[in-house]
């Protein structure tokens, strides 16, 4: 069985045990159906639960039964303080032109006065582990653009053409004289460019 089936088999099981609710328990479900799709899916049952959870609280707080504005208001305050923990970990940013720059809040001749800034913005820690593209359309482990401490520093006569020419495959050769002269390359010749960069790479660990 696909994981997708079985994720979907799974949320269909959560859907009949949790139609089984009924009295402030069914009301209280209702309510958190309408704010767990502000969440990503993965986590829809999780915030769900603790709704329901924070709503029963405030009903045994109060000992009385919870307006329906009220239990709208908890729902939301569940959500926010959800969407607070999760970007805690997040650099914090100016996005005044766009682009995800330090804070200068204090120099910023557009901070408002009064409420939150409109430019204001996260920019999520990238993981080591996560890939992207880069000039060439290589994709590439952010790990692997790290300078290592046992790098060893290249000889001045490695700089030499000539001397690098004596030990160079014939085709790398040729890639690097497309390159010098901007002619793309085909796929074969990405393949074998990205295939010896790896392996030069494990030469210096």
């Amino acid at each position: 069985m696909r994981q997708r089936d079985l994720t979907a088999e799974i949320e269909a099981i959560a859907e009949r045990s949790y139609d089984q609710l009924a009295g402030d328990w069914g009301d209280w479900l209702e309510v958190a159906r309408k704010y767990e799709h502000k969440v990503p899916r993965q986590d829809r049952l999780d915030i769900r639960h603790d709704i329901l959870l924070e709503l029963y609280r405030a009903r045994q707080r109060d000992k009385k039964p919870l307006p329906i504005l009220r239990a709208y208001r908890i729902a939301s305050l569940t959500v926010a303080l959800y969407w607070r923990e999760r970007n805690k970990a997040n650099v914090r940013v100016c996005v005044f032109n766009g682009y995800a720059t330090e804070l200068h809040c204090k120099l910023c001749r557009y901070r408002p006065d009064k409420g939150k800034c409109a430019f204001l913005g996260v920019r999520p820690i990238e993981s080591l582990e996560a890939e992207y593209s880069d000039n060439e359309g290589y994709r590439v482990r952010l790990l692997d653009t790290v300078a290592s401490e046992k790098a060893i520093d290249m000889p001045d006569k490695w700089t030499d053409l000539t001397t690098w020419r004596l030990g160079c495959p014939t085709r790398l050769i040729d890639i690097a004289y497309k390159k010098l002269e901007g002619k793309p390359l085909s796929a074969s010749e990405r393949q074998y460019l990205s295939r010896y960069r790896r392996q030069e790479q494990k030469t210096l660990f």
